[in-house]
């Protein structure tokens, strides 16, 4: 299993995980959000990125006040920053930083216990599991506009809302 927790991994990835190590690094975003659990999630990581996806990252938070001025302070100098609450406990951050748009995810959940994460290891088991083709399949579909649970969905058939559907694999693919 990949430890998606070190973003090491993506200097020995394509050209976008390696340009994304190096915005994420020089701009020291792991290090700003240590006390945040910060975790890389979604497409970049899995390599089933395509040209438009950006940078996503989950954080789990209690203070909101704090984790907001913390954003202010060290990001908010890059394009396009912006912050919104989606609901009481989630706050959604958006910047640019080299044409590569960054958002942050920040709830008081646990990040490795955020849809976000738990998705993008289902999704990496999977595509371990069905391979090559399967991943090419994914990429094809989110081209066509999908979204990435959809696209995983409709290729494993599977009914209902595929956000909910895919974390029935967990119980299969993480024991």
């Amino acid at each position: 299993m990949m430890n998606f927790k070190d973003i090491s991994y993506l200097k020995k990835g394509n050209k976008k995980q390696q340009k994304s190590y190096d915005i994420l690094s020089e701009i020291d975003i792991f290090t700003i959000l240590k006390k945040f659990d910060p975790i890389l999630v979604g497409t970049i990581p899995l390599d089933i990125d395509i040209e438009k996806s950006d940078l996503d990252i989950v954080c789990q938070v209690n203070d909101f006040e704090e984790f907001r001025q913390i954003l202010l302070d060290s990001f908010s100098n890059y394009d396009n920053f912006k912050i919104k609450y989606q609901y009481e406990y989630i706050l959604v951050c958006n910047f640019v930083v080299y044409d590569m748009e960054i958002e942050i995810y920040a709830s008081n959940t646990e990040s490795h216990k955020t849809y976000g994460y738990r998705h993008m290891v289902i999704e990496y088991k999977l595509l371990n599991l069905y391979g090559e083709k399967f991943k090419e399949e994914v990429i094809n579909l989110k081209r066509e506009g999908l979204k990435t649970e959809p696209a995983f969905a409709k290729i494993l058939n599977l009914k209902g809302n595929p956000y909910e559907e895919l974390l029935k694999y967990e119980k299969y693919l993480l024991d």
